[in-house]
């Protein structure tokens, strides 16, 4: 079995289900050191995977964005995030556009000998590298070695051909539509973008590995060999069909087994359906939890028109602002077990992060989906298509409209929910690790 790398970026909604990923290698019998910075450690030895410090990025997000150590000009981008998503859905992707090359591409020199001297130090078989850590991905282009892409997005992060733009949703769900005039520039906005990153990856390359070949398009830069997608094989998504990679849908990164949070969180439960018959975990993610107007809003239409649910809230910084809240059927919390209290709680309202999508798919949960940025509006999309998840516009949404269609999902589990839980379960970790190992062993045979 070879000796694999996993490089992970800082973030915890990457590094999580990128662990996980390094766990099934590892149980397939694997060499496996997962690469990360310090704070990670942690998930290397849930993992059972060796561990090496490596930052690739200077942002960074632990758990909760507003609390994670980072520079000042990180700070600020955040807070400019956070309030673009007040505006509505192309505010905030045009702000994420303009942060994109100091987000995603810093520091490529850097990250290009940090990645040689972990080279020369494991000396791995094979790297596993997340999509978007693109510097990573340009540095293993430099040094011809071989890699495997994990995207842990919706698989339209990874460009499927040259009329789509990343940054740009390929589809959106009903609820947020966007005029013309808005999406010409959103469209205007990424189109440079692409320009920009494919000439930055070619100067590199030119410095640094003039005999290498050009990278071509920058956020089409992934494995010749297997790209890996979190996310299930739903037959309407654009296919990505380049001769000799295989392109694997995992579906879900759920381990098959993880410890309970322990008695406090059974406390919790229990105290909850004691006074209440059934409850609901509202969670935006390690970002969008800083939304608390968004968070007190839910919970006020929540209890307004489910009488008989309480709930659970991630609430991330925004706890003690939302601490006058809790009571006999709130519960308010920094952080949460999410994928335990999956398993236990009636319904679910979430952001759309690939995580919290397919974590509720792999649990049957039925959910209530407000997609704020990024890949949000395309999983929205599907999940909508597929009838899994009823789904919400965050910029216009009312208690009313939160507390009915919590309601609603609580009356009428969405008809697709059975049948794609169902196939999703039959994939996850272990089988994505089978057929990457499979795809290195035929890689290596004609290398």
């Amino acid at each position: 079995m070879p000796r694999i790398a996993v490089i992970s970026p800082p973030f915890q909604s990457h590094a999580q289900p990128l662990s996980v990923l390094a766990g099934a290698l590892s149980r397939a019998g694997a060499d496996v050191t997962f690469a990360c910075a310090p704070p990670f450690a942690p998930l290397a030895e849930a993992a059972a995977a060796g561990f090496v410090p490596l930052t690739v990025s200077r942002n960074a997000n632990t758990g909760v964005a507003r609390s994670t150590r980072q520079g000042v000009r990180e700070s600020e981008r955040l807070e400019e995030f956070l309030s673009s998503t007040r505006e509505g859905a192309v505010a905030a992707l045009l702000t994420q556009s303009r942060h994109r090359g100091e987000d995603m591409l810093a520091g490529p020199e850097k990250v290009l000998a940090e990645v040689r001297d972990l080279q020369e130090r494991l000396r791995p078989d094979w790297f596993v590298v997340d999509q978007l850590s693109y510097s990573v991905t340009l540095a293993l282009h430099c040094l011809g070695l071989p890699f495997a892409t994990f995207c842990p997005g919706h698989p339209t992060y990874l460009p499927n051909g040259p009329e789509a733009l990343f940054g740009v949703p390929y589809a959106w769900p009903r609820a947020v539509r966007p005029a013309a005039r808005e999406l010409a520039e959103l469209r205007q906005a990424a189109s440079g973008n692409d320009l920009a990153f494919t000439e930055r990856f070619a100067a590199v390359a030119r410095a640094h590995a003039p005999q290498v070949p050009e990278p071509g398009r920058a956020f089409a830069l992934a494995s010749r060999h297997a790209v890996v997608f979190n996310y299930p094989r739903f037959p309407w998504l654009p296919k990505h069909e380049p001769s000799g990679v295989r392109f694997l849908h995992g579906g879900h990164c759920v381990p098959p087994q993880e410890k309970g949070p322990g008695d406090e969180w059974e406390s919790v439960l229990g105290r909850l359906t004691s006074a209440a018959g059934r409850v609901v975990l509202i969670a935006l993610g390690t970002f969008l939890s800083a939304r608390d107007d968004v968070l007190a809003l839910l919970i006020r239409g929540i209890l307004s028109h489910c009488p008989d649910v309480a709930v659970v809230v991630a609430a991330g910084d925004a706890a003690p602002a939302l601490a006058h809240f809790a009571g006999p059927k709130v519960h308010v919390a920094r952080v949460v077990p999410q994928r335990w209290l999956l398993s236990r709680v009636d319904a679910m309202v979430h952001h759309g992060g690939n995580n919290s999508f397919t974590e509720c798919l792999a649990s049957a949960t039925p959910a209530l989906i407000l997609p704020f940025s990024s890949d949000q509006f395309s999983i929205a999309h599907d999940a909508e298509r597929a009838r899994l998840a009823t789904c919400l516009n965050p910029a216009t949404l009312t208690e009313a409209d939160a507390g009915v269609a919590v309601r609603d999902l609580l009356e009428r589990v969405p008809e697709g929910l059975p049948h794609w839980s169902a196939a999703l379960r039959r994939r996850g970790p272990d089988w994505a690790a089978g057929r990457l190992l499979d795809a290195m062993e035929s890689a290596s045979g004609r290398r």
